[in-house]
């Protein structure tokens, strides 16, 4: 499990000793000038003359998860919960990511669920879990791998099971352009994986908020 781990964060963090040092923000506004440029516009227009800084400035907040470590969002884990340990769901987090491939976004909502073993964390901290690994290029795949690995390292629970519903601008603003096509992804592991019973409670406890 630790090898997966680290893997997947390597992905996400560029770990590599030949990464190229972060450009500055001065190099990042003068590429969105170039790009406003090559899209056929006047950046020098009223319109447009600050929108290289805007940019930057919004790829801080939508790029945020890069500056965060997961695994550290689960480290408080409260025991006391008076021998409970039974399924905890969290379903309906909202999340807005961008595709790796085409940096266009996807939106959507992630559930997740797990039996406790050692402990629970607060209800929130699932949340942002999500938020910190959608807050980076992505696949709904890979979005989906990470959250489950990082809460089964963190968490040791007996079981954990999550599901990502999402609508990918790259299928519906361009390409195919089919909108309102969801896709799904699911995973499951501990209890979840091994009882398809398990299974078929989490995606009836959801059903049952349709």
């Amino acid at each position: 499990m630790d090898a997966v781990v680290k893997t997947l964060s390597a992905r996400q963090t560029g770990d590599n000793p030949a990464k190229a040092a972060r450009p500055s923000r001065e190099e990042a506004e003068a590429a969105v000038e170039v790009l406003l440029r090559w899209a056929g516009d006047n950046p020098a227009r009223e319109g447009l003359r600050d929108t290289p800084k805007r940019v930057v400035k919004a790829y801080e907040e939508l790029y945020r998860g890069y500056a965060q470590d997961p695994e550290a969002l689960l480290s408080t884990v409260f025991e006391e919960v008076e021998g409970y340990d039974d399924l905890v769901l969290v379903r309906d987090i909202d999340f807005a990511s961008h595709c790796e491939h085409h940096m266009v976004p996807f939106v959507g909502k992630a559930h997740i669920a797990y039996y406790p073993s050692e402990g629970v964390v607060g209800l929130s901290k699932l949340a942002r879990l999500v938020d910190a690994y959608a807050r980076r290029l992505q696949t709904q795949e890979a979005l989906t791998a990470q959250i489950i690995h990082t809460l089964t390292h963190a968490l040791k629970p007996r079981g954990a099971a999550v599901m990502i519903e999402a609508e990918h601008m790259c299928m519906s603003m361009r390409g195919v352009q089919k909108q309102g096509a969801v896709t799904v992804t699911t995973q499951f592991t501990g209890v979840f994986r091994d009882d398809p019973a398990e299974q078929v409670r989490f995606l009836t406890l959801l059903r049952g908020a349709r």
